[in-house]
């Protein structure tokens, strides 16, 4: 039989908010769908996607079948929603000879003390940091990176869960005690707070090349104890040679770090002249936020990451004009989510374009730094990114977030 579809293979975690994007990206562009996931598969679905069950936890493993299905039935690229994936990624398009990343250098995003200990070789500006195994060391590790205020955080989680802030001793050794229970022990990083804004790089690596593809400002200030990211907004306000130094700082990351191919999701630290690293994932954007970029002729994120997995045209990268923005909405407290009210006044909102709510009512809710999701996803557009900032503050606000039965 001559297969005439591009066929991908998505590498859909369970949990993942990102799966129905993806799959409408994918057929978007004209492509047949595999869906491998951790939970058993059902053959054909009611939209006639297929699927198979992988052990995404082990990595070797689901590589193997990956390559087994493409031995039966053929496999163009391999391409993962989020992190989970990422490594199953990696290891089954080496065997197959599709262009990835190596194996190595994915690791390294995966690990947080790998990935610092990769950008210090590459001398890329970043926080000063150790490690340690038991929360006792954390004092005495102190003087290593100047002193306080600092960061812990456990080395293998991400979105925030278990990083806390510290500003003396005896702070830093509770923080280390809870980001070791958050984590379930492990190893732990202790890094130099650096002061100043936040933002997120969006871009595309091919063939080692850095291709920002958006900057976002984070414009609700970071500063701990805990660091739940809330409003993302684009294009960046800051001046174009901050904008130039912080695409070439990314870029330096990704060299350093081994990565050369696919969607890279950067967060940096910006205090004047003055920038740092903070973490680089070899994937795309978490949660819904991609639903705020368009390019070209109004094609998605997920377009663009399978386009370049396909070896498919990308003449159309250059981001929508208008500002976009997306505010993850934060989980209050911990409870029992019992409902989400004022939607129809926040999506009357100018400028909201869309309101997900992505926890069912009845749920068990927690915030960060226990917390490993959000609530859901506003979304604005405008003409200029202060429009989108305060839509997205204005449509939160009419939001009535009731846990346990009480308001939020």
């Amino acid at each position: 039989m001559i297969r005439v579809m591009a066929r991908v293979l998505l590498l859909v975690p369970s949990a993942t908010y990102r799966a129905a994007d993806f799959v409408a990206a994918a057929r978007a562009i004209g492509a047949e769908i595999v869906v491998a996931s951790d939970v058993a598969p059902v053959i054909p679905d009611a939209t006639g996607t297929r699927s198979i069950a992988v052990p995404l936890d082990d990595p070797e493993a689901a590589a193997r079948a990956i390559v087994e299905l493409d031995e039966r039935r053929g496999v163009d690229a391999v391409v993962a929603l989020d992190d989970r994936g990422v490594l199953v990624a990696a290891r089954a398009a080496a065997r197959l000879g599709l262009p990835h990343n190596s194996p190595e250098a994915v690791g390294r995003t995966r690990d947080k003390e790998a990935m610092r200990d990769a950008l210090a070789a590459g001398e890329v500006p970043q926080p000063r940091y150790a490690s340690f195994d038991d929360p006792a060391d954390v004092a005495g590790l102190l003087k290593q990176i100047g002193g306080g205020p600092c960061v812990v955080k456990p080395v293998g989680l991400s979105a925030s869960q278990g990083v806390i802030r510290a500003d003396d001793p005896v702070a830093a050794f509770a923080a280390a005690e809870r980001a070791h229970g958050i984590a379930g022990g492990g190893r732990l990083l202790v890094e130099e707070y650096v002061a100043g804004s936040e933002v997120a790089v969006e871009g595309l690596l091919r063939d080692g090349a850095l291709e920002v593809l958006a900057v976002f400002d984070k414009p609700d200030p970071m500063e701990g104890p805990y660091f739940e990211e809330t409003i993302y907004v684009t294009p960046s306000r800051l001046p174009g040679p901050v904008l130039e130094r912080i695409a070439r700082v990314t870029a330096e990351a990704c060299t350093s770090m081994g990565l050369t191919e696919g969607p890279v999701h950067a967060e940096l630290r910006v205090d004047g002249e003055l920038l740092w690293i903070l973490e680089v994932a070899a994937r795309s954007i978490g949660g819904l936020c991609a639903r705020a970029l368009r390019f070209g002729a109004g094609i998605s994120l997920e377009q663009v990451i399978l386009r370049h997995a396909l070896g498919m045209s990308l003449d159309e990268l250059e981001r929508e004009a208008a500002a976009s923005g997306v505010m993850m909405i934060p989980i209050p407290r911990a409870g029992t989510l019992a409902e989400v009210g004022g939607r129809d006044t926040a999506l009357a909102v100018p400028g909201i374009v869309g309101l997900e709510i992505t926890i069912p009512p009845g749920r068990a809710v927690k915030p960060l730094p226990e917390g490993d999701r959000y609530l859901g996803f506003l979304f604005a557009r405008a003409s200029t990114p202060a429009e989108v900032e305060d839509a997205l503050r204005t449509a939160h606000a009419s939001l009535a977030i009731s846990i346990d039965g009480g308001r939020a």
